[in-house]
Formats: structure tokens, sequence, C-alpha cells
């Protein structure tokens, strides 16, 4: 494969980005396509859907309790939190599945090593150097030089392995103009067609991006994550791009002044409410065959800490949304937060293993088979057996 941030490096003229190179106007296998957001640094879960009619919440959560007239609720137990109002609505239409006491495998409090476990889907850290949605994109028919797009400079762990995929990210180069590109493609096309060949896709896939304010991405902050959200829906509604892409969203990570309806964690839940949002939009008819998946290394502890913050825990919340998902529910084996269930006296316990909600959304949604999911996706995953219902029939 051509490397293709050397190749753009000096004549990505509209926009200086590294880009994609897909095969416009090959046939498509399928309409379905699946986006996945990381939430790195372990977002709080006991904040994001709050279990106000857990009879110990308020007490164990204190300062960081949420009231019960400001959550927004989702049945009598759970309710999401008040910046999230957009994702309240997609639970209202049906379109997004709450996911409480969630984990890994992994039961340790590293960020390395838990989000390796994520990205992976093994047992421990560091048992493989795959992740498990490239190893599933591979078991699908190979209908486009690349199967999935990381919206990232690197790609992710979960987008590496044996899979062809692409990355794309802006860039601080200064713009090349059309004139000096149009003489690079011409020279590579009298020396080198296959070069010539991956210019002129990767212009194209520039397009696809700069149509949807890739332009303005060097003026957004790092939580800001809508414009590059309106960007992965470009790209994954066309006909000819990827099957499924990953995004990256850090800053969850909040040890000290969490806040409620204010601070760190109340403007990520915003940013993330609002590129959700600003992804169904982008998507359009497409959102209807679309399945996105949030998920976070670890949760985090259920009480607060002596900074107002919370510490790295253990059982997580997750969501699944699209047009795609039976939704409207929240998928729960709740296990209490009385000082006797809390897990190792300090964290929500998981019940849900995350590596039962991925292989049911493969399975289900993109049509992944089960011996490829057990095989090459999640060994050793047995104790996990694929969610089912997740998926609109």
């Amino acid at each position: 494969m051509l490397n293709r941030r050397t190749l753009l490096a000096g004549a990505a003229g509209a926009g200086a980005l590294s880009l994609p190179v897909f095969a416009f106007g090959q046939a498509q296998a399928t309409d379905k396509r699946l986006l996945v957001i990381v939430l790195r640094g372990g977002l709080d879960g006991l904040s994001a859907i709050a279990p106000i009619g857990d009879p110990n919440y308020a007490g164990l959560r204190g300062r960081l309790a949420i009231e019960r007239s400001a959550a927004l609720p989702l049945d009598s137990t759970f309710a999401l939190h008040p910046n999230l109002s957009k994702m309240h609505a997609l639970y209202r239409a049906g379109e997004l599945l709450a996911i409480h006491a969630c984990a890994t495998a992994y039961r340790e409090r590293s960020h390395f090593d838990a989000q390796n476990v994520l990205e992976t889907g093994g047992v421990r850290p560091f048992a493989r150097s795959e992740g498990w949605l490239n190893k599933a994109l591979g078991a699908l028919p190979r209908s486009r030089p690349e199967m999935g797009l990381a919206l990232s400079a690197q790609a992710p762990l979960i987008l590496r392995g044996p899979t062809p995929v692409s990355t794309w990210s802006p860039s601080t180069l200064p713009d090349v103009n059309t004139d000096t590109m149009a003489r690079m493609l011409a020279l590579y096309e009298a020396r080198d067609p296959a070069l010539a060949n991956a210019l002129e896709s990767a212009m194209s896939a520039n397009m696809v991006a700069m149509e949807s304010g890739a332009g303005d991405m060097n003026r957004v902050g790092p939580r800001a994550i809508t414009p590059l959200a309106q960007i992965a829906a470009r790209f994954l509604k066309d006909e000819n791009g990827p099957i499924a892409a990953v995004m990256d969203v850090g800053g969850w990570d909040t040890h000290a002044n969490q806040g409620l309806e204010q601070g760190p964690l109340a403007r990520g839940l915003t940013s993330l409410d609002d590129g959700l949002d600003a992804f169904k939009t982008e998507m359009g008819p497409a959102w209807a065959n679309t399945v996105v998946v949030i998920a976070t290394e670890f949760g985090r502890t259920a009480a607060p800490n002596g900074a107002n913050g919370t510490d790295h825990g253990t059982g997580a919340a997750a969501f699944l949304a699209g047009g795609g998902v039976q939704g409207g529910r929240v998928l729960a084996d709740w296990p209490g937060l009385s000082r006797a269930a809390l897990y190792e006296d300090r964290d929500l316990r998981p019940t849900i293993d995350l590596r039962a909600v991925f292989k049911g959304v493969l399975a289900d949604h993109l049509g992944v088979a089960s011996a490829a999911l057990e095989r090459e996706a999640f060994p050793d995953s047995a104790v996990a057996r694929a969610a089912q219902g997740l998926i609109r029939a």
C-alpha cells in the first residue's frame, strides 16, 4: 500500500490533509454503516446515565448527585445527564439504547491497559496486537480497497490489522493551489499511473471532507467533535465510502472539579450530544442503516474524591445510537449501589460484557459470521455470548 501521508505531504492542495484513497465508483456489498466513538479517559457513567431511582445513589454520590428534577428521565431507575438533551430525543424516538454497568474483561485501572483491552477485544492487556473491528471487517466481502476509516492521523489500535483501512485528519500544512495539483497529477500520470490513481482518489476523498467544513477544523478545540462527526458522515454515507469509521474523543479523565451541569464533564457531554446530532443530520437517509457505538475504557469511582472529582473505576456506561438500533430502553442488569454491591468497595460492579454488545452489533447489523467473531475478532470470549435484540429486524 502507498504511504498516503508521504504522498500528500507536499501535494494535498485541497486542504493539505492526510486522506484515504477510496475507489470511487466501485459497487458496494452492503448499505449498512458503523461509527465507533471511543471516549478516552474513562467516562463517569454514573453521571452520563444517572441511576436516580437507586435508593443509595444520592447519598453515595454526594455533591456529584444529579437532581431528579434536572435529569432527563429514561425509566423509573435511570435518567440522562441534563446536557444530553439531543440524545434524550433519540431515546424517545427509539434510536438510542443506553447500556449501564458494562465493562471489558479488564479489572484494573490503568488507562493504557484498559484501552488496549477495549480495542483488541482481548482477555488481558497486550494479549493481541490487532483490533477487533479490523478483524471483523476482514470477515466481510472485500468490496472496496479500504473497509474502514480512522478520523485521526494514525489508525487507532481498534482498526489495526491485516484488513486495509485509511486515515483522515486535518493538517496545518499550507494549501497548494489547484494549478500545482493539476501539474503534479499530470506528472504522475506520465511517470507512474498507480501513483496518479492514488492522488486522484485522494483528491476526490478530500473534496468529500471539505464539503462538510474540513477547512474549519484547525479552528475548533479538541472537544468540539461536531466538525469531525460531520466529516465522518460524509465518508460513511457515500455509497462508495468505508463501511466503518472510528473517532477518538479524549478528555474524560475527571479527577478534579468534575462538576454537575457545569465543568469539564458537562462540557464534554454537550460536545458529544451536539456531535452525535450533527452526525445524524449529515447522514440524512443513510442514518436509517447506521449504528453508532459509544464506549469508554472503564467507569469511575461511585463516590467522589476529595478534589470534587472521581477516580478510575470499573463498571461503565455505553450507548448505541442510530436508525438501525432497537432503542428507547436501557440495557442493564443493575447491581445496585449499596456498599455490599460495589466492586472492591468502591466501583460500580460490571454485569454486562462489552464484548457481547460489540458481537451483537457486528453480527446483526453488519452480518459478520458468528464463527469469525469468535475466532478472529474476539478469541477466548465464549463467556460473552453475542447480545440479542440490539438491532432492528
